[in-house]
């Protein structure tokens, strides 16, 4: 996919590194938008253009007309967990409570994927390790512009993507071997 992404962005004149360092920094600002409306804090935009703000509060609005009809109780934001069982870390968005139901909640601004669901089945084992288990796994992609789609995706077999992270774990780990 990002292959063919980068070759239509070079058919259109577009230098595609600068581009994906831009939605980049754009969906960076989104993330830190949804954060800090759950910490009751003000972004930091200095480091931003005008452009960058714009389209990250566009994806802020989408998030706030999404959010408004669900009852939050977040136990941790961007807290990092590590498995020693499987050794191996990671940071989950959002966890906890959304409308009474434990929940890991993952903001993305460009397209849900596969990984996003291996992803997010790797957080819930770190969470049940933790004794933090939870029952829902949540990815919202969040438009940047009115080109752009939302969409909540809940994942369900998630024991699959679970097996799926286990095998690539385990393919970076012998590739680690000297």
């Amino acid at each position: 996919a990002l292959l063919r992404w980068a070759n239509n962005q070079g058919l259109k004149g577009i230098d595609c590194f600068k581009d994906r360092d831009d939605k980049a920094s754009i969906g960076s600002l989104s993330h830190a938008m949804i954060l800090a409306h759950f910490k009751g804090e003000q972004p930091d935009t200095s480091d931003y253009t005008k452009n960058q703000i714009d389209m990250a509060e566009n994806s802020y609005l989408k998030f706030l007309e999404w959010a408004k009809d669900k009852k939050f109780d977040p136990w941790c934001l961007e807290q990092p967990f590590v498995s020693e069982v499987h050794r191996f870390g990671g940071t989950p968005d959002y966890v906890g409570l959304i409308n009474e139901v434990p929940t890991i909640l993952d903001f993305k601004t460009g397209g849900i994927y596969e990984e996003h669901s291996i992803q997010l089945s790797a957080y819930a084992i770190l969470l049940a390790e933790s004794n933090n288990p939870v029952e829902s796994l949540r990815i919202l992609s969040i438009g940047r512009d009115e080109t752009e789609s939302f969409e909540d995706k809940i994942i369900g077999n998630h024991e699959k993507y679970w097996q799926i992270f286990l095998h690539l774990l385990s393919i970076y780990n012998l590739r680690k071997e000297k």
